[in-house]
């Protein structure tokens, strides 16, 4: 009953991300705000490579092939223009992720992992900072495409 109850959270909390994605255009993908580093197509990409790590790294998905290049860049190189290609890996990297976080156990959400970018903590405590993390950039995106150029 628990994956089933945090499966439905992080779908929910994902849909201010993937809310977007219908409305957007190949021109809205170059625009930035002001001096920021990052495009709207750059912050796609990078959502989706970092659940994808977070499906092969923290729930176990060690089938995944992940090239997670804006993580590897640490900035935008200006690549990520084709909407299809973004719209096509974001919706990979979310089955993934849906996939690993349906195949833990009730018992699995207690488990200690640990990683070099954040530490120690529990699987539920990492779903919280993917699920987090998913968020803030979505808010970003939604603010790049509102207003940048």
């Amino acid at each position: 009953m628990i994956t089933e109850h945090v499966h439905a959270l992080w779908q929910e909390a994902r849909t201010r991300f993937s809310n977007q994605l219908a409305t957007l255009t190949e021109a809205d993908l170059t625009k930035k705000l002001g001096d920021s580093v990052n495009s709207a197509g750059f912050l796609i990409r990078h959502i989706a490579d970092v659940e994808l790590l977070f499906a092969r790294n923290v729930f176990g998905q060690t089938d995944l092939k992940v090239s997670a290049k804006t993580v590897i860049a640490q900035r935008d190189t200006g690549e990520w223009t084709n909407l299809s290609e973004l719209l096509e890996y974001q919706n990979y990297a979310f089955e993934s992720l849906e996939k690993a976080i349906l195949a833990q156990s009730e018992t699995d959400w207690d488990v200690i992992i640990e990683t070099r970018e954040f530490g120690r903590r529990t699987k539920a405590q990492a779903l919280g900072r993917i699920t987090s993390h998913t968020a803030y950039h979505a808010g970003q995106l939604a603010i790049v495409v509102k207003y940048g150029h």
